[in-house]
């Protein structure tokens, strides 16, 4: 099917040109946009009556998308989900799932202008393109992370393995430590080991048990014989 565009349409032709289409697309999507007429006598004399208006419109519009793009370009913005250790979504992120994020920071979008050909299904920084005009696109950056805290780190250009890498460090240090106070441990306790006084021996005990008995007997004899001086 031949079609009359009314505006540039991107990877197709500019405002004013005739091409060939598939009959779907010009049914379901050029025609109904306005963003072309189907190619006749009769439209294209309609087209070259308003040629100036459309193109001045068309400027408009350029001139408006072109400053949201200002605004937007390079935008970065968060989307929290959860996800494996090995960075896998649980699920994934949408073009509908891009234009409420956009739309909660104020950047109103349709999902025909996210380019996105797949949903994002893995942790990290991902660049989108926004098409706001024909002729005015921009890119922002989907920051998608398991928390708010992982999203600063991924910001400051740490990818998932080394921020794994880093969880990795942190947890054998702090085993270490833990470690190292075990040990300490273990040694204060063969400290106070070694300093504890050995338990008498049997012997020992014997002998300090019979002494009271020897110095009793050694009194009584003492008195015996002092007893018999006296006599």
């Amino acid at each position: 099917m031949e079609v009359i565009l009314l505006e540039r349409v991107e990877k197709l032709g500019n405002l004013g040109e005739i091409v060939t289409v598939k009959p779907g697309y010009a049914r379901n999507y050029l025609l109904p946009s306005g963003r072309a007429l189907r190619s006749s006598k009769a439209n294209l004399a309609r087209f070259e009556a308003e040629r100036a208006g459309l193109e001045k419109l068309n400027e408009d519009k350029k001139a408006e998308a072109q400053g949201r793009a200002d605004g937007m370009s390079g935008h970065q913005f968060i989307v929290i989900r959860q996800a494996s250790e090995t960075g896998n979504l649980y699920g994934s992120v949408s073009t509908r799932d891009v234009v409420d994020a956009l739309g909660e920071e104020g950047f109103k979008v349709g999902r025909s202008q996210i380019e996105l050909e797949n949903p994002i299904k893995e942790l990290g920084l991902h660049e989108i393109r926004v098409i706001l005009h024909p002729e005015v696109s921009v890119t922002v950056t989907a920051n998608i992370a398991r928390s708010a805290d992982e999203a600063e780190l991924q910001a400051q250009g740490k990818s998932i393995a080394e921020l794994r890498a880093e969880e990795d460090a942190a947890e054998a240090a702090e085993f270490d430590v833990r470690s190292l106070f075990d040990e300490d441990a273990d040694i204060r306790e063969e400290i106070l080991k070694d300093d504890k006084p050995a338990a008498a021996s049997d012997d020992e005990g014997d002998d300090a048990e019979d002494e009271p008995k020897r110095g009793k007997k050694d009194l009584r004899d003492t008195g015996d014989e002092e007893y018999a001086d006296a006599d």
